[in-house]
């Protein structure tokens, strides 16, 4: 299909809350789906929302079996999920090392549930319910974020721990900036 621009932190339609998804298994909606996977798998990506490409819906797309952004993290199941609602499986939180293709070039150190419940439906209209913990609920509630108009940058807690990755992770993969 086609790989759509990404917006970048600054631009304001980053900021609003997305809208409900209401029609489901439409030619419009596979296309769009279609190239938020060009999208996310060609800047090597781990999820992408769609307001990150200028689409003010609740939808959001992530997985992958390997990633050179995030190396040591373990595959996350290929996902589409729309209408999203997360629920946490507990208190316990962690922090972790989070970049966005929105906000390119940068780290930060970002505070998040360990456990939770996603619950939407897929671009059929199919209940998707699934729990998930480790970077997998970390990448669930970063993409989720965006459907509300959150940044990462907006959850950080300890901003000595945010930065350019070149200076924060000296060697890293310029690739894996974001």
């Amino acid at each position: 299909m086609t790989v759509r621009q990404i917006l970048k932190m600054g631009d304001p339609r980053l900021l609003r809350q997305a809208e409900p998804v209401t029609e489901f298994d439409t030619p419009a909606l596979h296309a769009l789906i279609a190239d938020m996977f060009d999208t996310m798998h060609a800047a090597s990506g781990a999820g992408l929302a769609a307001p990150q490409i200028g689409v003010n819906l609740q939808l959001v797309i992530f997985g992958f079996r390997r990633n050179d952004r995030y190396p040591e993290a373990p595959p996350v199941p290929e996902t589409v999920l729309l209408n999203p609602v997360l629920t946490p499986l507990g208190t316990d939180t962690e922090e972790g090392w989070e970049g966005c293709l929105s906000v390119p070039g940068m780290r930060g150190m970002v505070p998040r549930w360990t456990r939770l419940r996603y619950e939407g439906v897929d671009q059929y209209g199919k209940p998707v319910v699934r729990e998930a913990d480790g970077f997998h609920a970390r990448v669930v509630q970063h993409e989720c974020d965006h459907l509300a108009g959150i940044l990462y940058p907006m959850r950080i807690k300890d901003f000595s721990r945010f930065g350019f990755t070149e200076v924060l992770f000296p060697g890293l993969d310029p690739a894996a900036d974001d």
